[in-house]
Protein backbone atom coordinates (compact mmCIF):
# COMPACT_ATOMS: atom_id res chain seq x y z
CA UNK A 1 0.00 0.00 0.00
CA UNK A 2 1.61 3.71 -1.36
CA UNK A 3 1.86 6.23 1.43
CA UNK A 4 -0.71 9.17 1.42
CA UNK A 5 0.27 11.72 -0.96
CA UNK A 6 -0.89 15.16 -2.48
CA UNK A 7 -0.08 18.48 -3.70
CA UNK A 8 -1.33 22.30 -3.50
CA UNK A 9 -0.45 25.29 -5.73
CA UNK A 10 -0.88 29.05 -5.62
CA UNK A 11 -0.78 31.81 -8.37
CA UNK A 12 -0.90 35.05 -5.89
CA UNK A 13 -2.68 36.79 -2.85
CA UNK A 14 -4.19 40.19 -2.63
CA UNK A 15 -6.75 42.23 -3.90
CA UNK A 16 -8.96 40.24 -6.11
CA UNK A 17 -11.67 42.41 -7.25
CA UNK A 18 -15.08 39.89 -7.65
CA UNK A 19 -16.77 43.26 -9.93
CA UNK A 20 -13.83 43.21 -12.26
CA UNK A 21 -13.46 39.85 -12.59
CA UNK A 22 -15.08 39.03 -16.21
CA UNK A 23 -16.51 35.58 -17.04
CA UNK A 24 -13.74 34.78 -19.35
CA UNK A 25 -10.48 35.64 -17.47
CA UNK A 26 -12.67 33.73 -14.41
CA UNK A 27 -12.51 30.87 -16.70
CA UNK A 28 -9.10 30.98 -18.00
CA UNK A 29 -7.28 31.48 -14.53
CA UNK A 30 -9.60 28.84 -13.44
CA UNK A 31 -8.43 26.64 -16.11
CA UNK A 32 -4.71 27.18 -15.41
CA UNK A 33 -4.69 26.41 -12.28
CA UNK A 34 -6.37 23.05 -12.60
CA UNK A 35 -4.15 22.12 -15.39
CA UNK A 36 -1.19 22.98 -12.86
CA UNK A 37 -2.32 21.25 -9.72
CA UNK A 38 -3.17 18.12 -12.14
CA UNK A 39 0.19 18.36 -13.74
CA UNK A 40 1.92 17.77 -10.61
CA UNK A 41 -0.26 15.40 -8.96
CA UNK A 42 0.68 13.25 -12.27
CA UNK A 43 4.00 13.02 -11.39
CA UNK A 44 3.09 11.45 -7.10
CA UNK A 45 0.26 9.40 -9.33
CA UNK A 46 3.06 7.96 -11.37
CA UNK A 47 5.18 7.63 -8.07
CA UNK A 48 7.68 10.53 -9.03
CA UNK A 49 9.49 12.73 -6.65
CA UNK A 50 7.65 15.70 -4.97
CA UNK A 51 10.79 18.41 -6.07
CA UNK A 52 9.47 16.78 -9.64
CA UNK A 53 5.96 17.40 -9.03
CA UNK A 54 6.35 21.28 -7.89
CA UNK A 55 8.37 22.31 -10.64
CA UNK A 56 5.67 20.37 -13.55
CA UNK A 57 3.33 22.33 -11.31
CA UNK A 58 4.85 25.77 -11.25
CA UNK A 59 6.01 25.36 -15.34
CA UNK A 60 2.26 25.59 -16.24
CA UNK A 61 1.66 28.68 -14.17
CA UNK A 62 4.92 30.29 -15.80
CA UNK A 63 3.84 29.36 -19.38
CA UNK A 64 0.73 31.31 -18.90
CA UNK A 65 0.38 34.87 -19.29
CA UNK A 66 -2.41 35.32 -16.54
CA UNK A 67 0.18 35.21 -13.43
CA UNK A 68 3.32 37.25 -12.54
CA UNK A 69 6.12 34.42 -13.31
CA UNK A 70 7.41 33.08 -16.66
CA UNK A 71 5.61 34.72 -19.88
CA UNK A 72 3.36 36.76 -17.40
CA UNK A 73 5.90 38.49 -15.35
CA UNK A 74 5.61 42.10 -14.42
CA UNK A 75 8.22 45.09 -15.78
CA UNK A 76 11.11 46.68 -13.87
CA UNK A 77 11.40 50.43 -13.91
CA UNK A 78 13.51 50.11 -17.25
CA UNK A 79 11.03 48.48 -18.94
CA UNK A 80 12.31 44.49 -18.89
CA UNK A 81 11.65 41.27 -17.15
CA UNK A 82 13.49 39.75 -14.24
CA UNK A 83 12.40 36.90 -12.86
CA UNK A 84 13.21 35.14 -9.16
CA UNK A 85 12.42 31.39 -8.04
CA UNK A 86 13.81 28.64 -5.78
CA UNK A 87 12.92 25.12 -5.00
CA UNK A 88 13.59 22.99 -1.68
CA UNK A 89 13.05 19.07 -1.23
CA UNK A 90 12.70 18.17 2.25
CA UNK A 91 14.98 14.69 2.38
CA UNK A 92 18.27 16.87 2.98
CA UNK A 93 17.38 19.89 3.31
CA UNK A 94 18.74 20.48 -0.25
CA UNK A 95 18.03 24.40 -2.35
CA UNK A 96 18.46 26.11 -4.88
CA UNK A 97 17.51 29.79 -6.09
CA UNK A 98 18.01 32.02 -8.54
CA UNK A 99 17.42 36.14 -8.75
CA UNK A 100 16.95 38.66 -11.61
CA UNK A 101 17.53 36.47 -14.69
CA UNK A 102 16.13 37.77 -17.76
CA UNK A 103 16.22 35.53 -20.62
CA UNK A 104 14.99 31.78 -18.91
CA UNK A 105 11.49 30.47 -19.88
CA UNK A 106 11.52 28.86 -17.01
CA UNK A 107 12.95 30.01 -13.95
CA UNK A 108 11.91 27.00 -11.71
CA UNK A 109 13.64 24.28 -13.86
CA UNK A 110 16.67 26.41 -13.34
CA UNK A 111 16.50 26.55 -9.32
CA UNK A 112 16.27 23.07 -9.29
CA UNK A 113 19.61 22.37 -11.74
CA UNK A 114 21.09 25.21 -9.29
CA UNK A 115 20.27 22.79 -6.44
CA UNK A 116 20.81 19.48 -8.27
CA UNK A 117 23.98 20.43 -10.26
CA UNK A 118 25.89 23.12 -8.57
CA UNK A 119 27.98 23.49 -5.08
CA UNK A 120 25.18 26.82 -4.27
CA UNK A 121 22.57 27.63 -3.38
CA UNK A 122 21.30 31.42 -4.78
CA UNK A 123 22.78 32.43 -8.11
CA UNK A 124 21.90 35.68 -9.50
CA UNK A 125 21.66 38.03 -12.80
CA UNK A 126 24.53 37.35 -15.55
CA UNK A 127 26.13 34.44 -13.73
CA UNK A 128 23.01 32.41 -13.12
CA UNK A 129 21.95 32.91 -16.84
CA UNK A 130 25.77 31.65 -17.54
CA UNK A 131 25.42 28.86 -15.67
CA UNK A 132 21.72 27.98 -17.35
CA UNK A 133 23.63 28.16 -20.40
CA UNK A 134 26.41 26.19 -19.61
CA UNK A 135 24.15 23.35 -18.60
CA UNK A 136 21.82 23.38 -21.77
CA UNK A 137 18.91 25.86 -21.51
CA UNK A 138 17.86 28.40 -24.52
CA UNK A 139 18.47 32.07 -24.86
CA UNK A 140 14.59 33.41 -24.71
CA UNK A 141 14.27 37.23 -25.54
CA UNK A 142 12.65 39.39 -23.46
CA UNK A 143 9.74 39.59 -26.22
CA UNK A 144 8.46 36.32 -25.17
CA UNK A 145 7.87 37.49 -22.00
CA UNK A 146 6.16 40.89 -22.79
CA UNK A 147 2.26 41.52 -22.74
CA UNK A 148 0.51 44.24 -23.02
CA UNK A 149 -1.48 43.88 -20.08
CA UNK A 150 2.08 44.22 -17.52
CA UNK A 151 3.45 47.21 -20.03
CA UNK A 152 0.34 49.10 -19.22
CA UNK A 153 0.39 48.64 -15.47
CA UNK A 154 4.02 50.20 -15.40
CA UNK A 155 2.97 52.82 -17.26
CA UNK A 156 0.36 53.22 -14.82
CA UNK A 157 2.12 53.56 -12.13
CA UNK A 158 5.40 55.64 -13.83
CA UNK A 159 2.88 58.28 -14.18
CA UNK A 160 1.63 58.18 -10.14
CA UNK A 161 5.48 57.39 -8.91
CA UNK A 162 4.17 54.52 -7.66
CA UNK A 163 5.14 50.76 -7.10
CA UNK A 164 1.88 49.62 -6.43
CA UNK A 165 -1.28 50.14 -8.18
CA UNK A 166 -3.80 52.51 -6.57
CA UNK A 167 -6.49 51.92 -9.24
CA UNK A 168 -7.16 49.04 -11.16
CA UNK A 169 -7.89 47.88 -14.44
CA UNK A 170 -7.76 44.45 -13.84
CA UNK A 171 -9.15 42.41 -11.16
CA UNK A 172 -6.03 41.48 -9.58
CA UNK A 173 -3.73 44.72 -10.43
CA UNK A 174 -3.29 44.58 -6.63
CA UNK A 175 -2.40 41.14 -6.12
CA UNK A 176 1.05 40.18 -5.25
CA UNK A 177 2.00 37.79 -7.89
CA UNK A 178 4.11 35.26 -7.21
CA UNK A 179 2.95 31.30 -8.27
CA UNK A 180 4.28 28.37 -5.75
CA UNK A 181 3.75 24.71 -5.11
CA UNK A 182 4.39 22.24 -2.33
CA UNK A 183 4.03 18.69 -2.44
CA UNK A 184 4.00 15.09 -0.54
CA UNK A 185 5.07 12.53 -2.54
CA UNK A 186 4.74 8.54 -1.97
CA UNK A 187 8.04 7.88 -0.47
CA UNK A 188 6.94 10.36 2.49
CA UNK A 189 9.11 13.40 0.56
CA UNK A 190 8.26 17.17 0.79
CA UNK A 191 9.02 19.99 -1.59
CA UNK A 192 8.18 23.54 -2.41
CA UNK A 193 8.89 25.99 -5.27
CA UNK A 194 8.39 29.41 -5.82
CA UNK A 195 8.60 31.90 -8.56
CA UNK A 196 7.30 35.22 -9.43
CA UNK A 197 8.22 38.15 -11.97
CA UNK A 198 8.53 40.45 -8.60
CA UNK A 199 6.86 43.66 -8.18
CA UNK A 200 6.06 46.39 -11.04
CA UNK A 201 8.19 49.40 -11.94
CA UNK A 202 11.24 47.33 -8.91
CA UNK A 203 14.37 49.14 -9.27
CA UNK A 204 18.12 48.84 -8.78
CA UNK A 205 17.74 44.88 -8.95
CA UNK A 206 15.22 44.46 -6.28
CA UNK A 207 14.92 40.63 -5.17
CA UNK A 208 11.85 39.81 -2.88
CA UNK A 209 11.13 36.48 -0.74
CA UNK A 210 10.64 34.39 -3.59
CA UNK A 211 14.24 33.02 -4.19
CA UNK A 212 14.96 33.19 -0.58
CA UNK A 213 15.32 29.89 1.56
CA UNK A 214 13.35 30.18 4.57
CA UNK A 215 11.04 33.58 3.91
CA UNK A 216 9.39 32.50 0.68
CA UNK A 217 10.00 28.67 0.76
CA UNK A 218 10.67 25.84 2.56
CA UNK A 219 10.69 22.14 3.14
CA UNK A 220 11.36 19.94 5.55
CA UNK A 221 10.22 15.90 5.33
CA UNK A 222 8.39 14.91 8.50
CA UNK A 223 7.37 18.25 9.11
CA UNK A 224 6.18 20.91 6.86
CA UNK A 225 6.59 22.18 3.37
CA UNK A 226 5.66 26.18 2.33
CA UNK A 227 5.45 28.50 -0.26
CA UNK A 228 5.18 31.92 0.27
CA UNK A 229 3.02 35.09 -1.92
CA UNK A 230 2.64 38.65 -1.16
CA UNK A 231 4.29 41.42 0.04
CA UNK A 232 8.11 40.62 -0.29
CA UNK A 233 10.21 42.83 1.74
CA UNK A 234 7.74 41.80 4.87
CA UNK A 235 7.86 38.10 3.96
CA UNK A 236 11.95 38.51 4.01
CA UNK A 237 12.39 40.35 7.27
CA UNK A 238 9.25 38.12 9.22
CA UNK A 239 10.50 34.62 7.48
CA UNK A 240 7.62 33.59 7.23
CA UNK A 241 7.89 29.94 5.25
CA UNK A 242 10.82 29.65 7.83
CA UNK A 243 8.70 30.90 10.84
CA UNK A 244 5.70 28.19 9.88
CA UNK A 245 8.18 25.44 10.02
CA UNK A 246 9.76 26.29 13.30
CA UNK A 247 5.86 26.75 14.64
CA UNK A 248 5.26 23.03 13.61
CA UNK A 249 8.76 21.95 14.59
CA UNK A 250 9.23 22.99 18.72
CA UNK A 251 5.49 24.56 19.19
CA UNK A 252 4.30 21.16 18.08
CA UNK A 253 1.24 23.26 15.98
CA UNK A 254 -0.74 21.61 13.49
CA UNK A 255 -0.07 22.94 9.85
CA UNK A 256 -3.44 24.96 10.11
CA UNK A 257 -2.72 26.63 13.25
CA UNK A 258 1.30 27.55 12.44
CA UNK A 259 -0.24 28.74 8.76
CA UNK A 260 -2.87 31.27 10.42
CA UNK A 261 -0.64 32.54 13.26
CA UNK A 262 1.83 33.59 11.00
CA UNK A 263 -0.21 34.92 8.29
CA UNK A 264 -2.94 36.89 10.24
CA UNK A 265 -0.35 37.80 13.56
CA UNK A 266 2.81 40.00 13.50
CA UNK A 267 2.66 40.09 9.56
CA UNK A 268 -0.41 41.33 9.18
CA UNK A 269 -0.08 44.11 11.66
CA UNK A 270 3.04 45.36 10.20
CA UNK A 271 0.95 45.59 6.84
CA UNK A 272 1.90 42.47 5.47
CA UNK A 273 -0.37 41.45 2.70
CA UNK A 274 -0.62 38.57 1.28
CA UNK A 275 -0.83 34.39 1.60
CA UNK A 276 0.67 30.73 1.45
CA UNK A 277 0.21 27.28 1.12
CA UNK A 278 1.46 24.77 3.35
CA UNK A 279 1.67 20.81 3.41
CA UNK A 280 2.18 18.19 6.51
CA UNK A 281 3.85 14.77 6.36
CA UNK A 282 0.65 13.34 6.73
CA UNK A 283 -0.83 15.11 3.20
CA UNK A 284 -2.54 17.93 4.90
CA UNK A 285 -2.75 20.75 3.31
CA UNK A 286 -4.30 24.39 4.53
CA UNK A 287 -4.27 28.00 2.49
CA UNK A 288 -3.78 31.01 4.25
CA UNK A 289 -4.31 34.79 3.29
CA UNK A 290 -4.65 38.11 5.14
CA UNK A 291 -6.14 39.34 1.51
CA UNK A 292 -9.57 39.37 -0.17
CA UNK A 293 -8.26 36.33 -2.31
CA UNK A 294 -5.56 33.75 -3.45
CA UNK A 295 -5.35 31.74 -6.86
CA UNK A 296 -5.01 28.75 -5.54
CA UNK A 297 -5.55 24.44 -5.94
CA UNK A 298 -5.18 21.57 -4.76
CA UNK A 299 -5.43 17.60 -4.80
CA UNK A 300 -5.72 15.87 -1.49
CA UNK A 301 -4.98 12.11 0.07
CA UNK A 302 -7.72 11.31 -1.59
CA UNK A 303 -7.79 12.61 -4.59
CA UNK A 304 -10.17 15.56 -4.73
CA UNK A 305 -9.49 18.46 -6.46
CA UNK A 306 -10.41 22.03 -5.64
CA UNK A 307 -9.84 25.08 -7.35
CA UNK A 308 -10.86 28.98 -5.75
CA UNK A 309 -9.81 32.12 -6.59
CA UNK A 310 -11.48 34.42 -3.05
CA UNK A 311 -10.63 34.43 0.29
CA UNK A 312 -14.44 33.56 1.04
CA UNK A 313 -15.13 30.40 -1.03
Amino acid sequence: MSQPFSIAIHGGAGTILKQQMSAELKASILHDLEASVRAGHQVLISGGDALDAVVAAVKVLEDSPNFNAGKGSVMTNKEIIEMDASVMHGKEGAAGAIAAVRHIKNPIELARDVMKKSNHVLLIGEGAEEFAFKNGYSYTEQDYFYTDRRYEQLQSMKEKGLFALSESKYPDDNKYGTVGAVALDQQGNLAAATSTGGVTNKQYGRVGDSSIIGAGTVAENGNVAVSTTGMGEFFIRKMVAGDVAARMRYLKEDVHIASETVIQGELKSMGGEGGLIAIDSAGDIHFAMNSSGMYRASIDVDGQISVKIYADE
